[in-house]
């Protein structure tokens, strides 16, 4: 509401028309148009959720700008924490230099946590999202999803009002998401390859992409190059050492890198710019700014 005035109903059209909106969050303005519900998500989180955007490696650009990681850059968040480790780790020195950080209130940064804890701590109201067991707050998501929705902290903890029903359609792209983590999460703790399986198969963008012979393959060599992190994997794992020693292997590009990933910075680079990377190496949300990197 703006001025007693419901103006949702133009949010579609107002996206569409938006010069930079436009452009950056075409995943969220097609879900938007789609579904009727415009997506909290960030335009490239989002398009890893469903099967549609990133089917096909010449539409990807279609959907993706990469203005910014967080667009749906391939491996954006991996490309800015390498690169602000990298800087960090040459630059460190320099940091020491400089006068020390102090802890004042109109300093205080925008972690979440924080706010919580002073929520729990204090007393005082602090009003958010947060991720919590479901147990009902969501009619029609199962009772023990963890769910993102509304609500407040004060010393009785976090209170979660009811949203209830979600629209039919959102429910069942909420639910392919969570029978794709409850397969994932079996198939964890029992070392069951049969259900990871599953929850590959079941995953929107893998399915998009990949046939079932082809998602038993890369299954296999996922486990294999995952072994030292995968004890429970054991015997899964040594049949699949086998199955990939046999030749008999489905062939795979190994030119591709991803439609829209961009290079990871070298220090050199990064040192044409020091306080960009200062401030990628030093901030927690690495999306909170959104400057354009091409």
């Amino acid at each position: 509401m703006h001025q007693g005035k419901d103006l949702t109903k133009g949010l579609l059209a107002a996206f569409e028309q938006h010069p930079e909106f436009s452009r950056t969050e075409k995943v969220r303005i097609d879900m938007l148009r789609r579904f009727g519900y415009y997506s909290t998500e960030s335009n490239g989180h989002l398009s890893e959720y469903v099967p549609w955007y990133r089917k096909r490696s010449t539409e990807i650009m279609d959907w993706i700008d990469l203005g910014s990681w967080i667009n749906g850059e391939t491996g954006g968040y991996l490309r800015v924490c390498t690169e602000g480790r990298n800087w960090f780790e040459t630059d460190f020195p320099n940091w020491m230099k400089e006068p020390a950080m102090e802890y004042k209130a109109e300093n205080r940064g925008e972690e979440h946590g924080s706010y919580i804890i002073e929520g729990l701590e204090t007393g005082r109201v602090y009003r958010g999202h947060f991720n919590v067991v479901n147990h009902g707050v969501i009619s029609n998501l199962p009772e023990d999803a963890v769910i993102e929705a509304p609500g407040y902290v004060d010393h009785n903890g976090i209170s979660m009002p009811l949203v209830g029903e979600l629209p039919l359609g959102l429910a069942a792209v909420c639910n392919v998401s969570v029978s794709v983590q409850r397969l994932a999460v079996e198939a964890a703790v029992h070392g069951d390859d049969q259900l990871l399986r599953q929850a590959f198969m079941m995953d929107p963008l893998v399915g998009a992409v990949c046939n079932p012979p082809e998602i038993w393959q890369m299954v296999d060599e996922m486990l294999v190059a995952g072994e030292p992190w995968l004890p429970q994997y054991t015997a899964a794992i040594a049949e699949a050492k086998v199955r990939l020693a046999s030749g008999n292997l489905i062939p795979t590009r190994t030119d591709n890198e991803g439609a829209a990933r961009l290079k990871v910075k070298s220090v050199e680079e990064m040192q044409l710019d020091r306080d960009a990377a200062n401030k990628n190496a030093g901030e927690s949300d690495k999306g909170k700014d959104r400057e354009k990197v091409h």
